[in-house]
């Protein structure tokens, strides 16, 4: 359909609500010559009498008639949708989609949601933990949440969590029975939880920096994961050393219950970024929480949108 269909259906509307031009013209805001000349045009596009004009009265045809009953309730959905989306433009509403692999559950979301629930009710907030790298705009996702080195080069990015560093880490138990790593060298001779990267199909090869030097090793133990959260909880059973992102471990590491190694030789890494495709298609529903977010994990001025 072309544009120029549409045009005069409101003013004829108008005319038939408002049983005038000149009230129809009042209810419009225009005049009422400009209200006539619309209604003629569409007539006349049509090529069908809608409206029969006397000195004295103004009628419906047959076909008007027809017409303006089954324009009205089309014309009311119209409005109603237009009514619903600008209330997405007035406050934070509706379904909130985000994307984010399974460790940034504890990190970004777990500390924040239910305060986050509690600032903006009318926000409903899906997270979706996925370990690959989704495509958010096809698969109809807000916003994803990856560390920032992982973020797509063609997404608008914003820091949620400050850089941190890797982190090496064992029970108190195995390190008990196996003695503590000294050098990243000495972990061929130690049992390492594997992690399977989950788009790759490949091992993690543990990274390290020595005198400047990066380090990627291999590592072996005779467990292999997909999952971080199953790989700590092993580490924690005194299965074997994992190699993790500090912040998920610092509870337990806190707690007593893992003990970080080898800290002279881990790298710094990015922190979390939530990302989307564009800044123009930010919906106040996902600016209020990047900026809710960013407040809470005290990343506030790293970057604004």
């Amino acid at each position: 359909m072309r544009r120029s269909e549409f045009e005069g259906i409101l003013p004829f509307l108008a005319v038939v609500e408002a049983g005038s031009f000149r009230a129809a013209a009042d209810q419009l805001g225009v005049t009422p010559s400009a209200v006539s000349q619309a209604v003629k045009a569409l007539e006349s596009r049509l090529e069908v009498p809608l409206l029969t004009r006397t000195t004295r009265s103004l009628g419906l045809t047959e076909a008007g008639a027809q017409f303006a009953a089954r324009c009205r309730p089309a014309v009311a959905e119209i409005g109603d949708a237009l009514d619903g989306v600008r209330q997405f433009g007035e406050a934070p509403s509706g379904l909130l989609r985000i994307n984010a692999p399974r460790i940034a559950w504890p990190v970004v979301f777990a500390p924040i949601l239910a305060s986050f629930r509690q600032t903006y009710p009318q926000v409903d907030v899906e997270v979706f933990l996925d370990d690959g790298i989704a495509d958010i705009a096809a698969d109809g996702f807000d916003a994803g949440v990856r560390l920032g080195q992982l973020v797509q080069e063609d997404m608008v990015s914003r820091a949620l969590t400050a850089p941190s560093q890797m982190a090496v880490v064992a029970s108190p138990d195995y390190l008990k029975r196996h003695g503590a790593p000294e050098r990243p060298s000495d972990l061929a001779d130690h049992a390492c939880l594997e992690f399977r990267r989950p788009t790759r199909r490949t091992l993690y090869h543990w990274r390290f920096i020595d005198a400047g030097r990066e380090l990627r090793l291999p590592v072996n133990g005779g467990l292999i994961f997909n999952d971080s959260a199953a790989k700590l909880d092993a580490a924690r059973a005194g299965l074997g050393l994992a190699y993790e992102i500090e912040p998920i471990v610092r509870a337990d590491v806190a707690a007593g219950r893992l003990v970080r190694v080898l800290e002279p030789y881990l790298p710094e890494i990015p922190g979390f970024h939530i990302y989307f495709p564009s800044r123009a298609q930010v919906m106040l529903k996902l600016r209020a929480f990047i900026d809710f977010a960013a407040k809470e994990l005290g990343t506030v001025g790293r970057a604004t949108l």
